[in-house]
């Protein structure tokens, strides 16, 4: 494998990143072979677990000869279930817990995750790997605009896969946009790790001052918000990032639960499964599996997961796996951008949408600088849907808004302009990790 020295190489469980690569670039018969033989060893795990004990005691792993058969028999776990007896999930014994993770908790309480020694060496694993496919190198510097405190998972875990894979970390953290464009000019950093609207806003303040694609950056990996749409054309804002920085965008998504995450390789056609370390399959609302191509509910399996482990964890998230090759040559499974959440889908004036279709079409618009989704009920189990809008133009014409929102989803929610203060006053006003988006009062 180019660039890496097998001698040298970090290893989780004897498995390095050369391993790793020959897996994704097997046939899909070998690849879910190995998935097989790791399922039964996380199921192993789980029923050390009182959560699971109870599910899974009817299950007989060995005689399954297959790993759908085995995945058919496995009961789907509810992100409620997980939320109602949270502590029943953890093993209690014979796993020492080496950190505690926190949930960002915009979906209700935040949930406490425990990492063992070995989880902590498997996030920094599938990292690495994503970083890989990605076109990171140990030759690569990474620039870090994401927190590592706050009991944040993904910090942590963006930075020990630069590690695992060798290359240099300049953990800068968000903020401050002087200060970043100090260390790229300082250290030249290749690569970009951040939030999509924190990087925009960093490089609009570099193109006030220089030419912000002769910068050394030509990759940028984004987190916690959707880069791509379903048709995985670049979003409004994926689209302007790229132009602003001329560098390549790669779109990831994971979460705390899952201890992983989902990344994009060059190709850009959705975030590859890492087999070894994870099982992804998409459900209808009967919980039956769906084929490659059709909408429905990400579950995710995170195989070799010791001390919080999950099987067929529905995630409340909508999306579609992809199980043809992929371009960059690997094999593997593909988990194309999310679309909504299940719990955020809105029935407006007869039309069924997600907030984040809202968002996409708000990114559009110059003059919007953020927004948010008010939801209430109304009758016969319509929605009353109100977008707030933020934006430094006293003068924005609602009915412009309007007219944008109605050209791409054929239906027009309630719109209020305001103040972009005002608006981000209330998206900030609980405190959380992440500014709200989304308020629901149903």
């Amino acid at each position: 494998m180019d660039d890496l020295s097998e001698g040298q190489e970090n290893r989780w469980r004897g498995i390095g990143l050369s391993e790793a690569v020959a897996l994704r670039s097997a046939s899909q018969k070998k690849i879910e072979q190995r998935q097989l033989e790791l399922l039964r060893l996380h199921l192993r795990h789980a029923l050390a677990t009182p959560y699971y004990r109870k599910r899974l005691k009817e299950i007989v792993v060995e005689e399954a000869v297959d790993l759908r058969s085995l995945l058919a028999s496995l009961p789907l776990t509810p992100r409620a279930d997980l939320e109602r007896y949270a502590e029943d999930f953890t093993r209690k014994e014979g796993c020492p817990i080496h950190d505690i993770a926190l949930t960002s908790g915009t979906t209700g309480t935040p949930l406490v995750i425990p990492y063992s020694a070995g989880d902590l060496q498997r996030l920094a694993f599938n990292e690495a790997v994503a970083y890989y496919s990605a076109g990171v190198r140990p030759s690569s510097r990474v620039l870090l605009t994401v927190t590592l405190d706050r009991c944040f998972i993904a910090g942590l875990a963006y930075y020990s896969g630069v590690t695992f894979l060798g290359a240099a970390a300049i953990r800068s953290g968000p903020g401050n946009l002087a200060r970043q464009w100090q260390l790229i000019e300082i250290l030249k950093p290749d690569t970009l790790v951040g939030v999509p609207s924190f990087l925009l806003e960093l490089g609009r303040y570099g193109a006030a001052r220089m030419d912000v694609g002769k910068s050394s950056i030509k990759t940028i990996i984004t987190i916690g918000e959707p880069a791509r749409m379903p048709d995985f054309r670049l979003t409004p804002a994926g689209a302007e990032l790229a132009a602003t920085w001329q560098a390549r965008i790669h779109s990831s998504y994971g979460s705390t639960e899952l201890e992983g995450a989902f990344a994009e390789c060059c190709a850009g056609q959705g975030g590859h499964v890492h087999p070894e370390m994870m099982i992804a399959e998409i459900v209808d609302e009967k919980g039956n599996v769906l084929p490659a191509g059709e909408p429905g509910e990400v579950v995710v399996t995170p195989l070799g997961v010791e001390g919080f482990p999950l099987v067929r964890f529905k995630t409340g998230d909508v999306a579609r796996v992809y199980n043809s090759p992929c371009e960059c040559g690997w094999n593997t499974s593909r988990l194309g951008p999310i679309e909504g959440r299940l719990a955020q889908r809105l029935k407006c004036k007869g039309t069924t949408l997600y907030p984040e279709s809202i968002f996409h079409v708000l990114q559009e618009i110059d003059a919007v600088c953020c927004a948010y989704v008010e939801v209430r009920s109304q009758t016969e189990g319509a929605d009353e849907v109100k977008v707030v809008v933020g934006s430094d133009l006293a003068d924005l014409d609602k009915k412009a808004v309007e007219a944008a929102l109605q050209a791409r989803l054929r239906v027009v929610p309630e719109v209020v302009v305001q103040d972009t203060a005002s608006v981000t006053a209330v998206m900030r006003g609980d405190g959380g990790r992440k500014p709200r988006k989304f308020f629901d009062y149903r």
